[in-house]
């Protein structure tokens, strides 16, 4: 594990260990305080208390007294696992614990994933049909948005079997967690069941399994480093510009349509989704509207270019101003400010001697954006002043006695517009 420091953990380094009470923890921190004099470091303890097992309050005393009498720091963080959680307990309990580990203030957060872990993973993967990315498996160092610590896995190239021989070796004791034995959750059934048989027949398999891993990481940097060249022609903020998408081989599309997704924060979809969007983006007309639901996002296409945009907040009644600075507009999902202002902006008299209501388009709309000038509809105005699709059912409008008075990135009735000199109020979507 020595090499594993020097290649990442400068001396003096903040390290927490991840300190479930098992075997491979159990060992990790043993083997850190022997490294400890030769590559000096600070050492902390995390155990998280996920209450799942009616040991668990067993397992968080033997983790803090066996901190305890090695003089190193330790805490103990209690959550709440649902079992009934959508996502699944394992899940939700994973999702809890890096809730916990985001915060960590240290320089790396290390856990004791081992070769028989990675192999494993590697297999699960490889049964949710994933490619390069999905099959890299788990790395040595892993730097995670929002977290403050890189993680890291100083145990990913030792087999299971070499850590219980040191355990015995040195006369460790660790706690065993029954939930591993349950063989309804895949990757205990992967690991009682078909593992042994893979170990039977393939001598050898864990380590040819993380070798393979590691073979997927160096395809999927290599890919990683395509799509960013791809993405330097074809991407501009928050857009990607179809005919570059369209001037790239399929798997090449593929992967540069993949890259956009991750690039702004959000999850991949399945292989049956990202093809389909792909589809879309490549094959439609340029006039048509595209819209493909893509989890919690929609991808739309626009004027050439494509756009990843949160799905819609949820069906919600106009809200009634009474003289708020500002105020939420649930059916919009934003902020809208009312600022005071003089000379300009809407007529603070008319405003607050009629009903004022903010909410979104129902259809049928109609604005008078000049003095003496025509109605105009809202649809034909949303066109005109080219604002993409997406933001049309959701834009924050304000009517003053059923009468539309302002339409955010639009314009004021001029009719109810404050003479210099006059209050006014003015609406402005908050940043």
């Amino acid at each position: 594990m020595a090499d594993v420091f020097a290649r990442h953990v400068p001396p003096h380094a903040r390290l927490t260990l991840a300190l479930s009470g098992g075997l491979d923890s159990v060992v990790l921190l043993h083997v850190l305080l022997e490294l400890r004099d030769r590559h000096p470091f600070e050492l902390r303890a995390v155990h998280v208390h996920h209450g799942l097992s009616p040991h668990a309050d067993h397992w968080a005393d033997f983790c803090a007294q066996l901190c305890a009498s090695h003089a190193v720091e330790s805490s103990i963080h209690r959550v709440q696992i649902a079992r009934n959680d959508a996502a699944g307990v394992e899940a939700a309990a994973r999702r809890e614990r890096q809730h916990i580990f985001a915060a960590l203030d240290a320089d790396f957060l290390l856990t004791a994933h081992q070769q028989d872990d990675q192999a494993e993973t590697l297999l699960l993967q490889l049964l949710r049909g994933a490619g390069p990315k999905g099959l890299a498996a788990m790395s040595e160092l892993q730097r995670r948005p929002g977290w403050r610590a890189a993680q890291l896995r100083p145990l990913l190239d030792t087999p299971r079997a070499d850590l219980l021989e040191y355990a015995q070796t040195h006369g460790l004791k660790w706690v065993d967690d029954e939930s591993n034995r349950d063989t309804r959750y895949r990757r205990n059934a992967l690991r009682q069941d078909v593992m042994p048989l893979l170990a039977a027949h393939f001598p050898g398999s864990s380590a040819t399994l993380a070798r393979a891993a590691a073979l997927q990481a160096d395809a999927a940097e290599l890919l990683g480093d395509l799509a960013q060249q791809d993405a330097m022609s074809a991407i501009a903020g928050d857009r990607l510009d179809c005919a570059a998408l369209a001037g790239l081989s399929l798997p090449r599309a593929r992967n540069l349509l993949r890259h956009f997704i991750e690039l702004h924060g959000h999850t991949l979809p399945n292989a049956r989704r990202l093809d389909e969007a792909l589809h879309q983006l490549l094959d439609a007309k340029d006039d048509a509207r595209v819209c493909v639901r893509l989890g919690l996002m929609e991808l739309w296409r626009f004027r050439g270019g494509a756009y990843l945009v949160p799905l819609a907040p949820a069906p919600a009644a106009p809200v009634r101003w009474q003289g708020e600075a500002s105020l939420r507009v649930p059916a919009a999902g934003v902020d809208v400010r009312m600022e005071a202002v003089v000379g300009t902006g809407l007529k603070r008299a008319a405003l607050t001697a009629g009903e004022v209501t903010l909410g979104v388009r129902q259809g049928g709309e109609r604005l008078r954006l000049h003095a003496g000038g025509p109605h105009h509809s809202l649809k034909n105005l949303l066109q005109e002043h080219a604002i993409p699709p997406w933001q049309r059912g959701r834009m924050p409008l304000l009517w003053c006695d059923g009468r539309l008075a302002w339409a955010a990135g639009i314009g004021l009735d001029a009719d109810l517009l404050a003479a210099p000199g006059e209050p006014g109020v003015l609406p402005h979507v908050a940043d």
